[in-house]
């Protein structure tokens, strides 16, 4: 018969142990990121109260940065000192650029764009018997309402203030002074320009080229620009310019570098303008 009893081990070759089956093991890195995504999932479903109060800090501080930015370029402005000649230079060079290379486009944009209101308008009051209203809603409309609002964004875009142009504080706000009045001369010069250039358009709309409109014209004109509206159309147009000239540049001095593709400062300018635009109708119409 054949042994089938397995051999004897050799006394030599140690005999190797049992391997067990280890367990799964969690690395301390994975369970912190496990437990990060965790917390992020329920911090993202209910928002800790720190959180917002550090967003809300943040925000404040922001806010009194532009103020105190904003409160250096006036008395910047309006120190004798400031004007050296390089300082001079550089003012020319931002009104140049600012103004007079968007002039010849924003005024044809606004003379298209306003004959063709004034023409709507005209037409529309003369079918409903209203044409005695038609100029002075025409003026009240475009030339006291989306007129400066116009001049003041086509300066924005029109200029690329919302982009990023400095990324650390210059000590020297000198520096800055020549752009914040480029920027703030050309918001006022493109709406004086629309405002004017719409007057005459609305005459030549009405009366054409006859001279014999000319009187109740100047006195419509002279009515709706009534001392009050006029001191209020003026507070407007300067408070759009400073917003335009101000809130950006302060927006990208004093906020951190981000991978938001939103231009910084563009939610807070166009915030103010509405602002701005809401507190003079409120005063004007109430």
């Amino acid at each position: 018969m054949t042994d089938s009893s397995p051999p004897p081990a050799d006394p030599a070759t140690p005999a190797m142990p049992e391997q067990a089956v280890p367990e799964q093991a969690i690395s301390p890195a994975a369970e912190s990121t496990a437990s990060h995504q965790t917390g992020s999932g329920h911090a993202g479903q209910h928002p800790a109260p720190a959180g917002l109060w550090l967003k809300s800090m943040n925000g404040l501080r922001n806010w009194w940065n532009i103020i105190h930015f904003s409160a250096v370029m006036l008395v910047l402005a309006l120190s004798p000192s400031s004007y050296q000649r390089d300082t001079r230079l550089k003012i020319a060079e931002h009104i140049y650029v600012n103004t007079w290379q968007v002039l010849p486009w924003f005024t044809v944009l606004c003379a298209l764009i306003s004959l063709v209101l004034i023409r709507i308008v005209v037409v529309t009051a003369q079918s409903y018997g209203l044409s005695n209203f038609a100029l002075e809603m025409v003026v009240r409309v475009l030339v006291l309402e989306l007129l400066p609002l116009s001049a003041a964004l086509f300066v924005v875009v029109a200029t690329g203030l919302l982009k990023r142009m400095h990324t650390r504080e210059d000590p020297d706000f000198r520096v800055y002074l020549p752009q914040v009045l480029g920027s703030a001369f050309s918001v006022l010069t493109l709406a004086a320009v629309s405002s004017t250039l719409t007057l005459i358009l609305a005459y030549l709309v009405v009366y054409g080229f006859s001279p014999w409109g000319f009187p109740d014209y100047t006195r419509m004109v002279g009515r709706v620009f009534d001392p009050a509206v006029l001191v209020v159309f003026s507070l407007k147009i300067s408070l759009f310019s400073s917003a335009v000239a101000l809130i950006p540049l302060a927006s990208c001095l004093y906020s951190p570098p981000s991978d938001n593709p939103m231009p910084v400062g563009t939610v807070r300018l166009f915030l103010i303008l509405v602002l701005i635009e809401g507190a003079t109708l409120a005063i004007k119409y109430i």
